[in-house]
């Protein structure tokens, strides 16, 4: 939001400078982002041209002598068509920096004749665009005098960073009014009269869209003469960045940031039949202000007349129905419309302006019809007319918010101990009224351009920041003899052991978008309507993640086309399984590519690495849950790895038969192929909060496992089982044979033969026996033999190969 110093002081009566007005704007919550104090025009002066002769050796060069008001008149060569003798316009000295041509210009050399200086065009001075002649200025115009003074452009312009949260701010009287709240002037925004008008308006109108369009003013102004604005209205149009185009579209423009109301006009005699304000059809386009055709769906707000569509409502207008100069008879509009469909609408459409920037914030419904009067007196002000009786449709009084407030909650949520009358008359200073009071709590009236205040904590805000968020004194934060508890939780200190085990493996870290395209979604589990969004930033962010894996393939896939074909991912992260906050996961995931194993990447001396694969993906799992605290000894790796793994080349890590930690894996090639990435993919995805919370420790020290003192024997078993048998069910019928004497089951060879069977294989497995109380006999190890080979038989059905 941008406004210059004097404007400001249209509405605000104030002695203060341009450096206390400054601060006090930041100190009430009205960023001050840039000023601009126009001294880049002060060097530039009024100077008269006293000859003009033709330059000796260019036809289109003139040699001037200009007085500049001191000292000998000065020798400038020009090549604007009106310099003349006479002529009164604007001398840049040497030194002197031109904004226009980005440049500082010195004493010149044109052709043999020396030249001491520039007269100026507008275009150069950034002025405006006109650049056919050097500025003309009126006889009377003070010779020697800074022209940025005389001609009142040395004008300041404040910009504010406006937080979305301040609609009311979006035009300069609302920011007059926080700072006369302040006690930085007087608020002296002049009424708007209100202007009855001769006859009907001859436009009809009709809102079919009442859910989109609340209220809609309009009025017709007969006889316009719709030239150039005046002088003081362009030059503030420019100085905040707008260009002047016409006094009608000025006039528009300038009352949307002198009091926040976006206005149109519509050129009458361009519209045919009556207005209707409806929903576009799908399909149906409109050509825009800015020359632009868009295409229209169901759910854009238009207002249209018998020949289409002629304005995006609370958008941008058409250019079938624009004002220009030969515009004589004007209707002006002035509406509400739903923040939500116009920022839907804008974002759908891709166009930013400041009446969707106003609209979309909400602007003050009460100002509505006082908008359309105000438009109708600078329009026939400046540029004559009738006007016509005001046509209102759709629109209904607002109900003020009612707030009961407790001015004692100012010192409990602040700290400062503001009296109850101060509390009551800063909020009465912005436009709040006090209904009544009982028990010490006064019944507060929300003004309706304050759609951010819903309750007592922002009244409180309010006073707070108006009577000075610096009034507030630091403390040192109590200190107590406890002792401190941990300030992570467990599922934060989980996910920075995860980050870091990961990233002790070689991973990088990557960030990805928590929204993925809808196919991309149904790939990995997702495409529930419950995880659509409603308004998505982009077609292809439309739905939240069921998986980290989506996002990471994509950079992966991204890293592949540049180049980089061996990389190794990683994120920690919230996932989504539906709309609700239990719907919510954390998940640590990765993906490995080409050969970007643990231990090496790329190409190596000994020749190509293997490319990564099932146990890469594995390894990293287990990584990460050794890091959190997951029992790892414990884990079962069992089959039922998601669709989007390798069927035969995947698994889960699972905490019992039901508690599914983990899965990894290879990437199914339908599922690389659909995500345009090419192969070898392996990765892995840790449920970080579905490892339970750990037990509290006891309050008293157990004894620590001592080391046995009897020697360890190891014993090998080869068993034949159906081929598909998992060697995970091996190795665990064989550890619950007796698990205070077997200490460890790994196995060391798998065999398939004709020897052994259709549809059969070989598992061996080497066990460690491990005595704890006494030195094993032959019978104990044949017992235990026995034990072993019949959980296996009975379990998976194997037997004991001979």
């Amino acid at each position: 939001m941008k406004l210059t110093l004097s404007w400001l002081k249209d509405h605000l009566e104030t002695d203060a400078d341009l450096s206390t007005i400054c601060e006090r704007l930041t100190m009430i919550g009205l960023e001050v982002e840039d000023v601009d104090d126009r001294a880049s025009l002060k060097p530039f002066t009024i100077a008269r041209v006293i000859e003009a002769g033709r330059h000796p050796d260019a036809d289109k060069l003139q040699v001037l002598k200009v007085d500049a008001g001191q000292g000998e008149p000065l020798q400038v060569v020009c090549g604007a068509p009106n310099a003349r003798a006479g002529l009164v316009g604007v001398l840049a000295r040497p030194g002197s920096y031109i904004p226009g041509l980005d440049t500082t210009i010195g004493k010149g050399n044109i052709r043999g004749v020396e030249s001491f200086g520039m007269m100026c065009s507008e275009r150069e001075l950034e002025l405006s665009d006109e650049h056919e002649g050097i500025i003309d200025l009126p006889e009377d115009a003070p010779v020697g005098q800074i022209y940025a003074e005389w001609a009142g452009l040395a004008d300041p312009v404040i910009e504010i960073n406006l937080t979305p949260n301040r609609p009311d701010c979006t035009g300069v009287s609302g920011i007059a009014r926080d700072l006369a709240a302040s006690g930085l002037g007087t608020l002296k925004t002049p009424p708007v009269p209100s202007i009855v008008g001769e006859g009907a308006c001859p436009t009809g109108l009709t809102i079919e869209a009442s859910d989109l369009c609340p209220g809609f003013a309009l009025r017709l102004v007969r006889g316009v003469r719709n030239g150039r604005s005046p002088d003081w209205m362009q030059r503030r149009l420019n100085a905040i960045g707008l260009r002047p185009i016409n006094a009608l579209v000025d006039i528009t423009n300038y009352v949307t940031f002198d009091r926040g109301r976006p206005l149109h006009v519509f050129d009458a005699a361009k519209v045919k039949g009556d207005l209707t304000i409806r929903r576009a059809k799908d399909g149906e386009t409109v050509e825009a202000l800015d020359e632009w055709t868009y295409e229209l769906n169901d759910g854009i707000c238009v207002i249209a007349d018998q020949n289409g569509v002629e304005s995006i409502a609370g958008v941008m207008g058409g250019e079938a129905s624009g004002c220009d100069e030969t515009t004589t008879d004007v209707l002006i509009e002035s509406a509400l419309w739903d923040p939500a469909n116009i920022a839907r609408t804008g974002r759908d459409l891709g166009i930013i302006t400041d009446a969707r920037y106003r609209f979309e914030r909400g602007v003050d419904p009460t100002f509505m019809e006082p908008g359309l009067d105000l438009a109708t007196q600078f329009v026939t002000d400046i540029c004559g007319g009738t006007p016509s009786e005001k046509i209102i449709a759709g629109y209904e009084e607002p109900e003020r918010r009612q707030i009961a407030f407790p001015p004692s909650e100012v010192k409990r949520l602040t700290g400062i101990d503001i009296s109850k009358d101060e509390s009551l008359f800063i909020l009465s200073r912005l436009g709040f009224d006090r209904m009544d009071d009982g028990d010490g709590t006064a019944r507060i009236s929300v003004p309706n351009w304050r759609p951010d205040i819903d309750g007592k904590a922002d009244l409180v805000e309010e006073v707070i920041r108006i009577h000075g968020v610096d009034e507030i004194e630091p403390a040192p934060l109590p200190a107590h003899g406890a002792v401190g508890g941990p300030i992570l939780t467990p599922l934060q200190n989980r996910t920075r052991a995860a980050k870091r085990a990961l990233a002790a493996r070689g991973m990088m870290e990557a960030v990805t978008w928590s929204f993925i395209p809808a196919d991309h979604a149904k790939l990995f589990g997702g495409g529930d309507q419950r995880l659509k969004l409603a308004n998505p930033i982009a077609a292809d962010m439309s739905d939240m993640r069921p998986s980290l894996l989506p996002g990471l393939l994509a950079a992966a896939g991204r890293n592949a086309k540049r180049g980089y074909g061996d990389v190794a991912l990683f994120e920690v992260s919230g996932t989504y399984e539906d709309d609700t906050l239990k719907g919510q996961r954390r998940v640590a995931g990765g993906v490995r590519t080409g050969s970007a194993h643990m231990d090496g990447f790329g190409r190596h001396w000994s020749g190509a690495l293997a490319p990564v694969g099932v146990f890469d993906a594995k390894s990293d799992a287990l990584a990460v849950l050794e890091a959190i605290g997951a029992p790892v000894d414990k884990l079962m790796i069992m089959q039922g790895a998601p669709d989007w793994y390798h069927p035969g080349r995947s698994g889960t890590l699972r905490l019992g038969p039901k508690t599914v930690l983990a899965s990894f894996g290879e990437f199914h090639p339908r599922v690389l192929d659909a995500l345009d990435v090419s192969g070898p993919v392996c990765g892995f995805e840790v449920f970080v909060d579905a490892l339970p919370a750990p037990k509290k420790k006891a309050t008293r020290t157990k004894p620590k496992l001592e080391l046995s003192p009897f020697q360890a024997v190891s014993r090998d078993f080869a068993f034949i089982v159906d081929k598909t048998v998992p060697a995970g069910e091996i190795v665990k019928a064989t550890a619950a044979a007796d698990r205070g004497l077997i200490s460890d089951v790994r196995v060391f060879d798998v065999f398939e033969g004709a020897s052994l069977g259709e549809d059969k294989k070989s598992i061996a497995v080497a066990v460690t026996i491990q005595p704890l109380q006494r030195t094993l006999t032959d019978e104990d190890f044949e017992t235990l033999s026995s034990t072993i080979i019949a959980n296996v038989a009975k379990q998976t059905g194997g037997i004991l190969r001979g």
